[in-house]
């Protein structure tokens, strides 16, 4: 429980894909919906799982799709301080996240979005432990460009600055990493791609392009269907 009580898995599930006309986390990939790969490489390690959606209807409609583990918790977007009811933001995810896992004493959280579905457990294990006696760990590439959402931020902290941020109307996820903190950055090419040649860890699906580009690495044949 200690284990526990030290890191939480937030995953953002609550926005919607233009490009593929539904949520990404129901897309399938290798015959599976993404979530459920992310899922299940978390679900190997100690630590509790939240999935952050934006309404109770979404969460019903999820569950009848997905078989999800019963362990799975699920926390809707809480709009007391953004009054915006058709605007969906990560930034408004991660406050809802937040607020949750503060009220039930949790010390940091791993955010991640619910497109990286090919994680490495190996890469997981690696910004736990690279986090310890630190604020936050963020994968950086040596051009400075930082991936904020496979992160690992303080929760208290995190929690005010994304209020800080929704009531201040400026959304942007780097506007969220407090150059105050006490940040680790992990070297993307140095640190990650020696346990992930290919960096799937890092390959987010934002669209068909970037399923064909997952299945090309896995030299898997698309089926007609």
């Amino acid at each position: 429980m200690e284990n526990q009580k030290y890191l939480a898995i937030l995953i953002l599930i609550g926005g919607k894909s233009a490009r593929f006309g539904t949520e990404k986390a129901v897309i399938d990939l290798f015959g599976k919906p993404l979530i459920l790969h992310q899922i299940e490489i978390l679900y190997k390690f100690d630590h509790d799982i939240f999935l952050v959606a934006h309404s109770e209807e979404q969460i019903f409609n999820y569950r009848k799709q997905i078989n999800f583990p019963k362990e799975i918790t699920f926390i809707v977007d809480d709009r007391d301080i953004f009054k915006h009811p058709k605007i969906y933001k990560p930034m408004l995810g991660i406050y809802s996240g937040f607020k949750e896992l503060l009220n039930l004493g949790f010390e940091k959280a791993f955010v991640l979005s619910c497109d990286l579905p090919l994680i490495k457990p190996e890469v997981v294990n690696l910004m736990i432990e690279e986090s310890l006696g630190y604020d936050s760990c963020i994968p950086r590439w040596d051009n400075g460009f930082l991936e904020p959402f496979f992160a690992i931020y303080p929760v208290e902290k995190g929690f005010y600055k994304a209020k800080e941020i929704l009531t201040n109307e400026n959304y942007g996820l780097y506007n969220f990493i407090d150059k105050k903190w006490n940040i680790k950055y992990v070297s993307v090419e140095k640190s990650i791609q020696p346990m992930d040649k290919n960096l799937l860890s890092l390959i987010n699906i934002n669209g068909p392009i970037d399923i064909a580009k997952l299945l090309k690495l896995y030299n898997v044949i698309i089926p007609n269907n």
